[in-house]
């Protein structure tokens, strides 16, 4: 009986310290890093790089792959989650700006369903022309390229991942806000679209610049301007459309939000984790090889962008026609 009772006590005791820690402090649970993306992809790497820099300042974080239906299921976890700051993810700007008007039906509200932390990163994406393209239509610049689709109206054509992607909505904004007609050939995902552009199947493409960047870098490609609203500083030569279109603004983000609710006290320690992280100089030298630009902010600052981008998007999603049932 007496090595019974000594055995039931060391069990329960070992068992305290696995729950308690030899402290008698409470182990902290591990926060649950929600991307709505596969693996492997841009957003993907920043999430595990980010989770790695905040260890020391927030412990355990574990990065977990939700995708599907162009983001909403991971995002729609994110809401549905409690508001203990043990879930948070990635808003990007499809899952936060594009699909709440793109699908006919959404499982969760972009506007009031999350709390913001911080933007992470942009990423400006860039008018390129196929360079032999735009050696033959005598275009060397943005100037000439305006001129010359005002010239000849519809006979110019661009190329994008599909109806509703980033490369097409910002076709169609630079159409609107530029007064020109080009016609635009959706493909089936952007690297078809590149393939098209290189081939010369198409005239123009409004690529992301991590795709991009190797063929410019390789002159195959030729960059006229960047849709950022200040130049890019991984292609500081090159101007922005805002330069010769004022407010034009268009480029692939995302940042961390957490379920709406979540208390303030807990979105601002989050918040300074992840701003420090990203202001690391190492992580900045990382994300700068994926072509992307840190933009840590405040949860407010956060929100607000959020809001505006998806205010121009209802117009720019609405205008282009796109839709998914």
């Amino acid at each position: 009986m007496r090595s019974h009772n000594a055995r039931l006590f060391f069990a329960l005791f070992w068992a305290f310290l696995a729950c308690s820690g030899a402290t008698g402090q409470q182990v902290s649970k591990p926060i649950h890093l929600i991307v709505p993306y596969a693996a492997g992809g841009p957003i993907d790497v920043t999430a595990r790089v980010l989770a790695e820099r905040v260890k020391e300042s927030l412990g355990t974080v574990v990065v977990e792959n939700r995708p599907g239906a162009g983001g909403n299921i991971g995002a729609d976890f994110i809401a549905k989650a409690a508001p203990d700051g043990l879930t948070i993810g990635i808003a990007a700007t499809a899952t936060h700006a594009v699909n709440p008007w793109l699908y006919s039906r959404m499982p969760y509200n972009a506007a009031t369903d999350f709390a913001p932390i911080t933007q992470i990163l942009r990423v400006p994406n860039v008018l390129v022309m196929n360079t032999e393209t735009a050696k033959r239509l005598g275009i060397q610049n943005l100037s000439n390229f305006i001129s010359y689709a005002k010239a000849h109206p519809g006979q110019l054509n661009y190329g994008s991942g599909g109806n509703g992607s980033a490369g097409h909505l910002a076709g169609e904004l630079f159409k609107s806000r530029a007064g020109i007609f080009a016609v635009h050939i959706p493909y089936n995902g952007g690297n078809p679209a590149q393939l098209a552009l290189l081939s010369e199947q198409v005239d123009f493409n409004f690529d992301n610049l991590a795709t991009a960047a190797p063929n410019i870098r390789n002159g195959r490609l030729t960059a006229l301007a960047v849709t950022t609203p200040q130049r890019s500083s991984l292609l500081p030569d090159v101007p922005s459309i805002a330069e010769a279109l004022p407010g034009f603004s268009v480029d692939t983000w995302w940042g961390l939000v957490a379920p709406a609710q979540t208390p303030a006290s807990v979105i601002q320690k989050l918040n300074q984790a992840f701003v420090q992280a990203l202001q690391v100089p190492e992580t900045k030298l990382r994300f700068a090889n994926l072509m992307a630009e840190p933009v840590p902010t405040t949860p407010e600052a956060f929100g607000q962008f959020m809001r505006s981008e998806l205010s121009k998007y209802e117009i720019v999603v609405n205008r282009s026609g796109a839709k998914v049932d």
